[in-house]
């Protein structure tokens, strides 16, 4: 039986593709009276086409919303770790290309930064504005550390110790400060993990030999467009210091943290982070928000900074 459709709701289109072979789907929550561009969401590597539902009614009535499952991730089919990043990014404009979306706003949270980046530098036109949260433009030393780790415990079918790894990987301490909800979304991430199927342990242990082998940033031009960077106050995976480099390194681009959270900035303050993301993609007033901090330029302070 179909869902009903909410108000902030015209349809809701499921589509399978296939780029080079490999099977992947998107999901399309179609808005007929848009006040800006598609908004394309790129959640982390733990995410899929599914993971933004709960954002909906706040970023539904603004645009149409574009999730998918790339090749590797997800419901989609599994990609050998021999693939790089570009060759993800090329399947997003595939998948653009497919159902006939010429420009998108576009959103990367953690490894869809990643991704998002490349997609970006690779395809500049299909860019209107960018916003990117909990990412960094190198991998944290904490990530390259834990990769051994949570391998050999998968491989030894140690799941309850991989889950341990990742929710600490991946969530600051608690002493750190307060972050909302950090024990329920640590409940949360901790079943996720213990509920994976041996599939999709197989698709996780492969995107941590893609990302280790083939790295995660490459020094190419990035398109001159609005740019946003955020991510949690205490995020100790892209820390706030992480952020900011990526975000000098982008043209004009903006950086804040947002109070009260973590590198799971958009799970433990959802409505937050989809009006900071609302307001940025429809030219609203991004400074002087409660639940952020001071909104910086870091290209242009490096560029004032005395030599």
């Amino acid at each position: 039986m179909r869902p009903a459709l909410t108000a902030a709701q015209d349809s809701v289109e499921e589509r399978g593709l296939t780029f080079e072979g490999f099977g992947y789907a998107c999901r399309i929550v179609h808005q007929s009276a848009p006040r800006t561009a598609p908004l394309l969401l790129l959640g982390g590597s733990s995410q899929n086409r599914y993971s933004w539902q709960s954002h909906e009614k706040w970023l539904a009535p603004l645009c149409t919303l574009i999730t998918v499952d790339l090749p590797g991730y997800g419901g989609s089919d599994f990609l050998p770790a021999r693939y790089d990043i570009g060759f993800l990014a090329d399947a997003i404009q595939h998948m653009l290309t497919e159902i006939g979306v010429p420009e998108v706003n576009l959103f990367g949270g953690c490894f869809g930064e990643v991704v998002g980046l490349r997609f970006a530098q690779r395809h500049p036109a299909s860019v209107r504005r960018i916003v990117f949260a909990a990412a960094a433009s190198r991998l944290p030393d904490a990530y390259t550390d834990a990769v051994p780790r949570l391998a050999h415990a998968l491989e030894r079918g140690d799941i309850e110790g991989a889950a341990d790894g990742l929710v600490q990987l991946f969530m600051s301490n608690p002493e750190a400060g307060r972050v909302r909800r950090h024990a329920a979304v640590a409940r949360l991430l901790q079943r996720q993990f213990l509920t994976q199927t041996p599939e999709e342990i197989r698709k996780a242990v492969e995107h941590n030999t893609r990302l280790v082998t083939h790295g995660c940033y490459e020094p190419l031009p990035v398109p001159e467009v609005p740019t946003l960077v955020f991510t949690g106050e205490y995020d100790t995976l892209c820390t706030p210091q992480m952020g900011r480099e990526l975000a000098a390194a982008m043209p004009g681009a903006l950086f804040t943290t947002v109070k009260e959270a973590d590198h799971l900035v958009t799970v433990e303050r959802r409505e937050e982070s989809a009006d900071l993301i609302a307001r940025f993609c429809t030219d609203r007033p991004v400074h002087g928000l409660p639940y952020c901090h001071a909104v910086e330029t870091p290209r242009a302070a490096s560029a004032a900074a005395p030599v």
